[in-house]
């Protein structure tokens, strides 16, 4: 276990010094009351809750044990049952796009998306009512926390980071912060800034707004050793006995109707026994590894609600703990697979088998707008403020959105219509408060779904869902929570209002395009039970080091002219790439899986690193994207280094900056910006040093146009 990143001595001596300052202050405090008029009228004056805010990363409906996981999770079992569990509370189904909805009760794209151009935070609505505001963990939208409202900030501004090494996006209260060369997990790390911050919180009268997220169990796949160590042997029966067993307990608890199945077996995931050896070993060791993870947020968790009782505070504070989004199925590239992933050079990417089981009993993953991706455990927890019986389940449907609007009524804040510099949209969520105090709500608007080419629509007991542009499927979730039966031909009059009323939410409340797809052949099976995707796992062979382990990875032989060396500096298109360039623009059309362009030989003379690429992106292509790069002369792309992108297929323009690490020299890139069919636009490709100046732009070269 490693030490915290704090003096812990300095800690104990300041403690003692705030805990002298604080008796000598409250012995006044209680002197001036009895000489002041009207004390004891204010001293009946109910107290505004503190308010902490938990987000988890890629965590499953079952990941945790109030959920009916075997993975031990004490502490959040003791919030629920003493607390409320909501059984249908929804996400995105994205990691970006769910923090912009958690922060300012709106969609993604009507808020500006990761700008915030459209929106206030919860930050900024507390702040503006005397809250002591602060945030720890990952950031993942423009700018920093303390841009929006946050008056403290730990934590790294990118989507995903390595948990030992960190990056270089993490910031102190705005400032760069050097991530320690050992003794650092990022989090035990969240959590020491985040108890850092509340010593400062409670050295003033104001009440105070938390906001924790952490990056776990987000990939890479890395554990503490203990934690890695203690799950060992657990998951040698395999997926198939594990989700049987989830779902088996979700029944247990009433979180599930009795007589419900659990969703079937897609084609893409195997029985296990019919896993190779290498690749049931492997297995086995990644859900160890995301046991022990998820074990550690538990953990800390616990360490803050110590806290919170050792200071009296645990009643009278609001806790909300929620996840962005379903279990991540994407299998991207894995390094060291022999190894345990127990320190930093060891990095192994998420599973599709292991995914479809932390989604019990639902279907389908982050990014999809079935179940499995947006339905994720919501725990809360205020003693002072709920009326309902300790360890109920809540059964309305409620969403990300909805948070905001709960915490500024619990705390009589008021969210603004106007603020400096931003165009304002009103918020979509409502106050969950009336389900707090016993009481029932109803929404004035359905709730609206959409992540890039996933859609759906939640209107009552009826839901339509979308796979990846694929035609409608309609659901009654009150008799068929897991989506098992498709009702888009024997009830197509409610398909096609439901229909009418996602296009017309799109275009009036988030401000993008419409969906009109064709509603194809009447069936009453899910699509998506034999659908295929380029970064699910491929079982049909071993796992490799340094190889995409999704079905997209195949290679395809290479002809003669692609093995001619291009110019150095200049761009080629990869497989399944046509490349246009039009003034400063790179216009990209996909013709298949695993498409992207590569700089096969960068000059020689490039100052030296640590480097960073950055560029504009419009796409309208399936998928995300990744980065490779080379740190030295003898590697050829793919190999080298590699790090994944989210991309936003909205047809809109998004800027991109990444980090290519601490590396002084690279000798190849390669840039991927889609998984599949479509058309992009790049502006701006350009390799910045690191000093933030650019060191090479592109175009640079003539390109030919590929036919």
């Amino acid at each position: 276990m490693p030490t915290n990143t704090m003096n812990d001595d300095l800690g104990k001596h300041a403690m003692n010094a705030r805990r002298i300052f604080c008796s000598t202050l409250l012995m006044l405090c209680f002197s001036v009351a009895n000489l002041a008029d009207g004390a004891e009228n204010e001293s009946t004056q109910p107290t505004r809750p503190n308010v902490l805010l938990i987000m988890v990363d890629d965590l499953g409906y079952s990941d945790l044990g109030c959920y009916g996981s075997e993975i031990e999770t004490p502490n959040l079992d003791a919030l629920a049952d003493n607390g409320l569990r909501f059984s249908q509370f929804y996400n995105t189904a994205k990691c970006h796009s769910s923090r912009v909805s958690l922060l300012t009760g709106q969609y993604c794209i009507a808020a500006g998306d990761t700008s915030l151009s459209h929106a206030v935070t919860s930050a900024e609505v507390l702040a503006a009512d005397g809250y002591f505001t602060a945030m720890s963990g990952k950031w993942h939208l423009d700018k920093q926390p303390t841009d929006f409202g946050f008056q403290r900030y730990f934590g790294h501004l990118s989507g995903a980071c390595n948990y030992f090494r960190g990056d270089n996006t993490f910031r102190l209260n705005g400032e760069p912060w050097t991530v320690p060369d050992k003794d650092f997990y990022t989090t035990v790390a969240d959590v020491d800034y985040a108890m850092q911050f509340l010593n400062e919180a409670e050295e003033t009268t104001d009440p105070w707004f938390l906001y924790v997220a952490f990056n776990a169990p987000h990939a890479p796949l890395q554990a503490l050793p203990e934690d890695y160590a203690k799950y060992k042997g657990r998951y040698d029966e395999g997926w198939d006995k594990i989700r049987e067993r989830r779902v088996q307990r979700q029944h247990e608890l009433g979180l599930l109707p009795k007589r419900s199945e659990p969703s079937e077996r897609p084609a893409h995931i195997p029985a296990w026994e019919t896993l190779s050896e290498k690749r049931q070993t492997f297995e086995k060791k990644r859900m160890t590894a995301l046991a022990g993870m998820i074990d550690r947020v538990d953990q800390e968790v616990g360490r803050l609600i110590a806290h919170l009782e050792e200071t009296g505070e645990l009643d009278n504070t609001l806790i909300w703990f929620v996840s962005d989004n379903g279990a991540c199925p994407y299998d991207r590239i894995s390094q060291k697979i022999e190894a345990e992933p127990t320190r930093g050079d060891v990095s192994w990417s998420d599973s599709t088998g292991w995914a479809w089981a932390r989604n019990s009993p639902f279907r389908l993953y982050k990014q999809n707008q079935t179940e499995g991706g947006i339905s994720t455990p919501a725990i809360v927890h205020w003693p002072a403020g709920l009326k309902t019986k300790p360890g109920s389940i809540q059964r309305s449907p409620a969403h990300l959105i909805d948070i905001l609007p709960t915490i500024a009524d619990a705390t009589d804040s008021t969210i603004p219509t106007t603020f400096a510099d931003r165009d304002l949209r009103p918020v979509s969520g409502r106050s969950l408060l009336p389900i707090f105090e016993g009481e029932t709500i109803e929404r004035e608007q359905p709730i609206h779904l959409l992540f890039s080419s996933d859609r759906g629509l939640r209107d009552g007991d009826w839901k339509i869902v979308s796979f990846r542009k694929e035609p409608w499927e309609l659901y009654n979730i009150a008799t068929d929570r897991m989506e098992q039966h498709n009702l888009a031909h024997q009830h197509r009059d409610r398909l096609t209002q439901m229909a009418q009323k996602w296009n017309e939410m799109a275009k009036e409340v988030l401000h993008t395009q419409t969906f009109d797809p064709k509603f194809g052949v009447p069936s009453d099976k899910p699509i998506s039970m034999t659908a295929t995707h380029p970064e699910w796992t491929d079982f049909s062979v071993d796992p490799q080091n340094n190889v995409r382990g999704g079905t997209g990875r195949k290679k395809t032989p290479k002809s003669a002219s692609s093995n001619k060396q291009t110019a150095s500096g200049s761009i080629r298109a990869r497989k399944n790439t046509q490349l246009q360039r039009r003034e400063s623009e790179l216009h990209l059309t996909f013709t298949g899986d695993d498409p992207g362009i590569a700089i096969d030989r960068l000059p020689e003379n490039l100052p030296p690193g640590p480097y960073r690429l950055a560029f504009d992106l419009l796409s309208e292509a399936e998928g995300n994207g990744e980065v490779f790069y080379t740190t030295t002369p003898d590697q050829s792309l793919p190999k080298g280094q590699h790090i994944p992108i989210e991309i936003e297929s909205d047809g809109r323009w998004h800027s991109h900056t990444i980090s290519l690490g601490d590396t002084t020299k690279i000798y190849r890139l390669r840039l991927d910006v889609s998984e599949g069919k479509g058309l992009a636009q790049i502006r701006g490709l350009r390799l910045l040093s690191s000093q933030n100046e650019p060191v090479i732009r592109w175009p640079i070269a003539k390109i030919k146009v590929l036919k």
